[in-house]
C-alpha cells in the first residue's frame, strides 16, 4: 500500500480539489478516490483532494428531499423541554433552549 502524497497548504497541484471544491463545482466526492492530502498548522489540520474526473453530479433536489430537509432543520430547532421552535438549532452541549437551561 502506497502512501498519499502529501502536500504543503496552497501548494497542491492545479487540478486536484477538495469536497467543498468538489460541492462548489456541483460534484460529489462519493466513491471518488482520495489522491493526496493537505496538512497544515503543524500537520493537525488535514484536507483530502480528489481528482474531478472521478467525482460523481451531485444529485438534484427534489421536492421530496426538501420536505425531508425542512423536517430535519424542524427538529433541530425544537426544544424537547417546552415543545417550541425556537428559529435557532437548540444546543446540544445543554440540550435544550437558552429560556429553558435558565430555569
Amino acid at each position: 500500500m502506497s502512501a498519499l502524497p502529501v502536500y504543503r497548504y496552497r501548494l497542491a497541484p492545479h487540478g486536484l480539489m477538495t469536497r467543498r471544491q468538489l460541492r462548489r463545482e456541483g460534484l460529489s466526492a462519493a466513491r471518488a478516490e482520495v489522491v493526496g492530502e493537505i496538512r497544515w498548522r503543524r500537520g493537525r489540520r488535514v484536507a483530502y483532494l480528489y481528482n474531478p474526473a472521478t467525482a460523481r453530479p451531485l444529485r438534484p433536489m427534489t421536492p421530496g428531499r426538501w420536505r425531508s430537509h425542512a423536517a430535519m432543520m424542524r427538529a433541530r430547532r425544537t426544544c424537547p423541554a417546552c415543545r417550541t421552535d425556537r428559529g435557532y438549532v437548540v444546543p446540544r452541549s445543554i440540550g435544550t433552549c437558552w429560556p429553558c437551561a435558565d430555569t
